[in-house]
């Protein structure tokens, strides 16, 4: 395995945590906003079974 830079390793943990966060975001909307949350996962699910074949 490569040994990651100072930089690499910055932008890794900066990116996981931007996840982390945008998944919280996500989950506490849903929370909220329980319909929207269902309208939303109609949706990907559409777009999904479109799309990703």
């Amino acid at each position: 395995m490569t040994e990651k830079t100072p930089e690499q390793l910055d932008r890794l943990r900066r990116r996981a945590a931007f996840l982390r966060e945008r998944d919280e975001a996500r989950a506490l909307r849903d929370r909220i906003a329980p319909r929207r949350a269902r309208a939303r996962q109609l949706r990907e699910a559409m777009l999904w079974a479109t799309y990703h074949h």
